[in-house]
């Protein structure tokens, strides 16, 4: 990305700011939030707003502003990607860059638990609600759901998606929700992605709200793929896609995952941000295209 990109962004957010509303109003929008062979492909970079900067072995990887957005452009470039997801600050800048044409955009929602605060489980709804949404004429807003048994803040937690979901379906729009159970590990929080817990997940995201007709699951791939991951979304018919993870060293493994889980019947497709934007071999292009063959 060149400095007179970043210059350009600047400039309009200090100069002209009612630029970005204007833009969001006329980009082009999609028709479905699936592409023509019945899958979802959607690139996601909402994780710096949590202060999760990491991508493989380098902490500070995604707080490259000019870095995270080229590798978002070239992403969202190929044509068997749908979507994208992200907070205020990143859709704006794509917003501006003209890269957001022709693509379902879903604002992440709730970043108030920061990535290894004490209090990482009040996640706190601190960006997107539905009536910004709304007025940008997004598609969608994602949450983080984690449910930890022993921490009553979880219950504020529920509360709030559960209010967020019924929120966004009065505006008919998607409410992706991401569930885990959760649990503090020498002081960590820790996602449990056991067959029982990742089950209990989906079951509690999917009674969320006053009706589920616009809900979307977001789920992690559990074991190899197979028949733990059937096991898990057997207990519920809401759309889904997966969660792409970590940058894993041994990318052929993931793929091979993701084919697996996507041959289930209510699996629409992939919400991925790390493992196709920082590959190890920084092929970002290569990476998105050996996905999109996946769908």
């Amino acid at each position: 990305m060149r400095d007179d990109d970043l210059r350009k962004i600047t400039e309009i957010r200090a100069l002209h700011p009612e630029r970005i509303a204007e833009l969001a109003l006329a980009r082009t929008r999609r028709d479905s939030p699936l592409g023509s062979w019945g899958k979802a492909l959607v690139i996601a970079a909402d994780h710096p707003a949590r202060g999760s900067l990491r991508a493989g072995a380098d902490p500070l990887a995604m707080a490259d502003r000019a870095d995270l957005l080229t590798r978002l452009r070239t992403a969202l470039a190929h044509p068997s990607v749908t979507g994208v997801l992200g907070t205020a600050d990143i859709l704006e800048d794509l917003l501006l860059l003209g890269a957001l044409h022709d693509k379902s955009v879903f604002g992440s929602m709730n970043r108030g638990g920061l990535a290894g605060a004490a209090f990482e489980m009040d996640d706190r709804f601190t960006g997107y609600d539905a009536p910004s949404l709304v007025r940008a004429g997004f598609d969608g807003g994602k949450m983080l759901l984690r449910v930890d048994y022993t921490d009553d803040r979880t219950v504020a937690t529920l509360a709030a998606c559960a209010t967020a979901v019924s929120t966004l379906a009065e505006h008919r729009l998607t409410a992706m929700v991401e569930p885990f159970i959760s649990t503090r590990d020498d002081g960590r929080l820790r996602n449990d992605l056991s067959v029982e817990a990742a089950t209990r997940a989906v079951t509690v995201a999917s009674g969320l709200g006053s009706t589920s007709a616009y809900t979307w699951l977001k789920v992690p791939v559990i074991g190899d793929g197979g028949d733990d991951m059937a096991q898990v979304l057997s207990a519920t018919t809401l759309p889904t896609l997966l969660l792409g993870g970590e940058v894993a060293a041994d990318q052929d493994a993931t793929y091979e995952r993701w084919s697996r889980a996507l041959r289930l019947p209510t699996v629409m497709g992939l919400v991925v941000g790390r493992s196709l934007l920082y590959p190890p071999d920084g092929d970002v292009a290569g990476a998105v295209n050996t996905a999109a063959g996946l769908l």
